[in-house]
């Protein structure tokens, strides 16, 4: 991918650099082409709000809402980047939450713009992030996730190391005295037909989110690790920073909203 060159606006003696909207567009999209996207994601990526025809400023987060969108205004940002969009499923009805973000949105001009499944894919996107956050060997590429090898360890000691990894809480079923071959999927992979692709590519661990009853009574077999939706593609996210940078040379702002979650044990 070629490097490129940003430009400058004069404002008085002070020079501002900026990057033309549609060449940031063009950028993503080499990025994360579209075409990797599902089809599900048909209309809900790509530019989904667009203002200003200079970018001087962007921000980056996993999700838009009105806390990302917030933040964003109150850095200057002209642009959002996020993997989640605004809007997901067809609106009939505003709620409080929804009418907030796009009122902080409008009245800032900060032009939207969603990378979603397409990123997952992406040659240094979600997913190949996430196994090098794990610290994955040998890593092989797969449609909607990545696949390598660690050290041998335990289910409990692997637990253990994704949450030191990832910093997150996580939970997990299937307990194994040796893994040594793990498959990755970040956000919601728990469903069976990746499990058995991780059975038929020799994973003895799988590493998702969102880890459901009748997944986890199919998972026989492999140890199932659920390390939250948030903290499976949020490097993704971050890392897509420096990248943004190094190609535009112009500020890149990453925002980062936790997901709060927390986990309680008493007693068995």
């Amino acid at each position: 991918m070629k490097q490129r060159g940003s430009e400058s606006l004069k404002y008085g003696e002070n020079k501002v650099f900026c990057m033309e909207l549609t060449e940031v567009v063009k950028t993503l999209e080499e990025i994360a082409p579209p075409e990797l996207a599902e089809d599900f994601d048909e209309g809900r990526i790509g530019l989904i709000l667009g203002f200003e025809k200079n970018v001087k400023k962007i921000a980056v987060a996993l999700d838009a809402n009105a806390f990302t969108l917030k933040k964003a205004a109150e850095n200057g940002a002209d642009l959002l980047i996020t993997h989640h969009t605004l809007i997901f499923h067809p609106v009939n009805k505003i709620s409080k939450a929804l009418a907030e973000a796009l009122q902080i949105a409008l009245e800032n001009r900060i032009s939207l713009y969603s990378m979603h499944t397409n990123y997952d894919r992406a040659k240094g996107g979600i997913n190949d992030v996430l196994a090098e956050r794990l610290e994955l060997r040998k890593i092989e590429v797969l449609d909607m996730g990545r696949i390598g090898e660690i050290e041998p360890c335990s289910a409990a000691e692997l637990a253990a190391h994704v949450s030191r990894c990832l910093k997150t809480p996580v939970t997990y079923a299937g307990e194994k005295e040796e893994i040594k071959r793990v498959m990755v999927f970040g956000g919601s992979g728990f469903r069976n037909e990746y499990l058995a692709l991780a059975r038929e590519k020799g994973a003895e661990a799988y590493i998702s989110a969102e880890l459901k009853h009748d997944v986890l009574r199919s998972g026989e077999g492999l140890c199932l690790i659920d390390a939250t939706h948030y903290a499976t593609e949020n490097p993704g996210m971050e890392a897509l920073c420096p990248r943004l940078r190094n190609l535009f040379g112009i500020e890149v702002e990453f925002i980062d909203q936790l997901s709060g979650l927390k986990t309680v044990q008493t007693e068995l």
